[in-house]
């Protein structure tokens, strides 16, 4: 099982994973780019069992490390550091803040394949990045319950996939294999399985960063079981790639 999970960023989805882990009694290793002192904060909200370091000391540390930045910095996550590591990669294609990037436009590459490409020692499992921060803190529940939803993983080692499956049942979830990371676009941006099942209604548009905050609070969120979420991966029809991200989150 694992014990310390190492973060390389630590945003929205970074953090809210990091209150799954030490809820469930792992230890987290935070790290961003703008140094661990930027990170008290959120230590001090986590407790005990949480530390900031830098990416390459979270790295070390982590049995299992959570890749969370911007897919345009994929290639500064420290690739000697990550070596033999599983990496669950959270990270999604936005053009507009990603700019263009023509192996995962043509589809030659999907984002995940290309971190794995970048982070050639390492064993990249594409989790958590089809569910928003606010759903995935609140739809998680113990295994066995009837209303436990599931996420989808994707990954091209098998023993890899079986370690992200086992840190994902203990945070609060069940998963469903969609594959090796070829068919990771079953799960990425403008998909079925992308986010909206666990979160359905469409936020308003053009929203200002205090109406996207209101949409999140008073939305609720559903639970998605694995056979739906096996329905949904099963109807994704490969298009063209990259999300779309409201501007108050870009500015």
């Amino acid at each position: 099982m694992t014990k310390t999970l190492g973060f390389i960023g630590a945003g929205m989805i970074g953090g809210t994973l990091a209150h799954l882990a030490i809820a469930a009694g792992i230890e987290v290793v935070l790290s961003n780019s703008r140094g661990p002192e930027t990170l008290a904060d959120l230590v001090g909200e986590l407790g005990d069992g949480a530390r900031a370091a830098t990416p390459a000391e979270a790295a070390a540390a982590g049995d299992l490390v959570v890749a969370t930045i911007p897919l345009v910095a994929y290639d500064r996550l420290p690739a000697e550091a990550l070596a033999g590591k599983t990496v669950l990669d959270t990270m999604n294609y936005y053009p507009q803040r990603d700019g263009r990037i023509p192996v995962l436009d043509s589809g030659e590459l999907t984002s995940s394949a290309l971190v794995q490409r970048h982070l050639a020692g390492a064993h990249v499992v594409k989790a958590s990045n089809n569910i928003i921060f606010s759903s995935l803190r609140v739809l998680a529940r113990p295994a066995g319950a009837p209303d436990r939803s599931a996420l989808p993983i994707a990954g091209d080692f098998p023993e890899a996939n079986a370690e992200a499956t086992a840190l994902l049942d203990a945070l609060g979830y069940d998963t469903v294999d969609a594959g090796p990371l070829a068919d990771s676009w079953r799960f990425e941006p403008g998909t079925p399985a992308y986010t909206q099942p666990y979160m359905p209604g469409q936020p308003p548009e053009n929203p200002t960063m205090e109406e996207l905050q209101h949409w999140f609070a008073d939305t609720p969120s559903v639970p998605v079981p694995a056979e739906r979420l096996r329905e949904l991966l099963d109807s994704a029809v490969r298009g063209p790639v990259g999300g779309f991200l409201p501007e108050a989150i870009l500015s």
